[in-house]
């Protein structure tokens, strides 16, 4: 029977699929996110000080538009940090907490950029959240933490760019890309790798445009800066890097390639390579082969110059958002859904397995015990020779050790020598431990010839009385004409270097210091 005239028309809707899509979304990023969080600010207070971390606090103290090894940004952050909140572990550890919980949401926003549903965004997310190095990096106060989020920001852009046709984006990823500039200056690397991805895709009419030039105007402003601060201290960073002589770590290229997929979590190689296939060969993921040349560009590169490991971490988000949308499209039906359940699975497990690994969780001896196999250490008592436990976690402890052997040495010289003592430091970790730890115990700053450290020069030291750190009697003895040894600093838990060192008392520098500081100088 047809309606009656005036009658109420019933009618059905579509069910608004795209949005309740959307909106399940951004519940699973928003609860990974919250777990990420949670986790960093869980042991943000556990260890201690990272020897960069250290470091950076002091450029914070000495604000300028550049440092022999970074750009102005980590330091200005340090001195944000230090003027609003202070400077505990917790405090400190906050900013690379939020800028790896901001990571995992790009991840997953990248995923929904390419196309992918819920189940791409959450897997991409949880991707990033599992990754070792991410980890790692989340929970240290460093440019690195910071850097890993802006090539992923400028890869979400660039993917929008590219999908929507829209030139006038380059203007926001050279606002990123300036950022990152100012943060590390590695992002170059990536940016040079999309032009040359670019070029060799037919998405190469995106380049031919006044907004590219545009975009590039806007990192470039980011960037000069620290382009004036070198040209006017002559170039350091110029002489940091080649002091590396293109060499930065003594992996091989096949070294380079089996730590990515350690670093990155082998458990996730399934799905990163799933990514590399999908914007190399899948045809969803054709528009966006730019990003999976610039990878490999990026891989080859870093391999081939024995570039740090790391180094490569933050090209990985976009991979894994691309794997992620790749095995959606694959476990839509059938048997290989079960798929869905199992590899999310397999990935929150190897998480929680490793994150002792990257995190500061576990006392050193329960850190052997169970996770001695990745550094090598056998022997429970091996953790208080220093070297058992990775870099990222055993350079935490040790610094307030040393200082407070350093003091012992500094209120042992007489009164009227105390006066005119300064400290030199073989390394900026160990300078950057006594200015930190020091005043507490009223020690003056320290002077070292590492890298920024030099530049900031010998202050007063007149070099009548130095307690050297770090130096062998051998170093000091045909700079001064009394050298002995005082204390030797002995740490349970600390990296080797920091192990066993002596602390060295110092007398009768034989030239001005003014002319002898050049001498010191060691940028790498």
């Amino acid at each position: 029977m047809g309606a009656r005239p005036g009658a109420d028309v019933v009618t059905t809707e579509p069910v608004d699929t795209g949005r309740r899509v959307l909106l399940g979304a951004n519940a699973i990023l928003a609860l990974l996110a919250a777990v990420k969080l949670a986790a960093h600010l869980a042991v943000a207070g556990n260890y201690g000080y990272f020897r960069d971390e250290l470091y950076y606090i002091a450029a914070g103290r000495h604000l300028a538009f550049g440092y022999v090894e970074f750009p102005p940004l980590i330091a200005l952050l340090a001195a944000l940090v230090r003027v609003t909140v202070g400077e505990s572990l917790v405090a400190l550890h906050v900013v690379p907490a939020l800028a790896g919980t901001a990571l995992v949401v790009v991840t997953g926003l990248i995923a929904r950029a390419l196309g992918g549903g819920a189940f791409a965004q959450g897997l991409a997310a949880l991707g990033a959240l599992v990754a070792t190095v991410m980890l790692a990096m989340g929970s240290l106060f460093s440019m690195d933490s910071l850097d890993q989020l802006w090539w992923a920001l400028a890869a979400y852009v660039l993917v929008r760019l590219i999908k929507e046709e829209r030139p006038r984006l380059w203007l926001l990823f050279g606002l990123v890309a300036g950022i990152g500039l100012a943060t590390k200056v590695t992002i170059a690397a990536f940016g040079f790798a999309v032009v040359v991805g670019l070029l060799l895709t037919p998405a190469r009419r995106l380049l031919f445009t006044r907004w590219l030039w545009l975009g590039g105007l806007v990192a470039f402003a980011f960037a000069l800066p620290y382009i004036i601060w070198n040209a006017v201290n002559g170039w350091p960073t110029i002489e940091f890097w080649g002091n590396y002589g293109g060499k930065l770590t003594e992996s091989s290229p096949v070294g380079f390639l089996l730590e990515q997929v350690l670093s990155v979590n082998p458990v996730t190689l399934p799905l990163w390579l799933a990514g590399l296939a999908f914007f190399l060969r899948a045809p969803q993921g054709r528009p966006e082969r730019a990003l999976g040349l610039a990878f490999l560009i990026l891989l080859v590169l870093f391999a081939l110059t024995g570039a740090k490991p790391y180094f490569l971490a933050p090209a990985y988000p976009m991979l894994l958002a691309g794997g992620a949308v790749a095995i959606e499209q694959a476990t839509r039906r059938g048997g290989v859904r079960s798929i869905r359940v199992a590899y999310p699975a397999l990935l929150l497990l190897s998480g929680v397995l490793t994150a002792p690994i990257a995190l500061p969780i576990l006392a050193p001896d329960t850190w052997v015990r169970y996770y001695g196999f990745v550094t090598g250490a056998t022997a429970q008592e091996q953790v208080h020779e220093g070297g058992a436990l990775p870099q990222w976690l055993g350079d935490r402890f040790g610094w307030e050790v040393m200082v407070e052997t350093v003091a012992g040495v500094y209120q042992g010289l007489p009164v009227e020598e105390r006066a005119r003592a300064c400290i030199f430091t073989a390394n900026y970790g160990e300078a950057g431990a006594i200015d930190f730890f020091g005043p507490a115990h009223g020690l003056p700053r320290a002077i070292s010839g590492h890298n920024t450290y030099y530049l900031w020069g010998p202050g007063d030291c007149t070099g009548e009385v130095v307690i050297s750190v770090g130096y062998t009697p051998a170093e000091l003895d045909a700079i001064f004409d009394d050298v002995t040894q005082a204390a030797t600093v002995t740490c349970e838990v600390c990296m080797p270097e920091e192990a066993n060192v002596p602390i060295l008392v110092a007398r009768g520098l034989r030239q001005p210091m003014d002319q002898i500081w050049p001498q010191a100088k060691h940028f790498n």
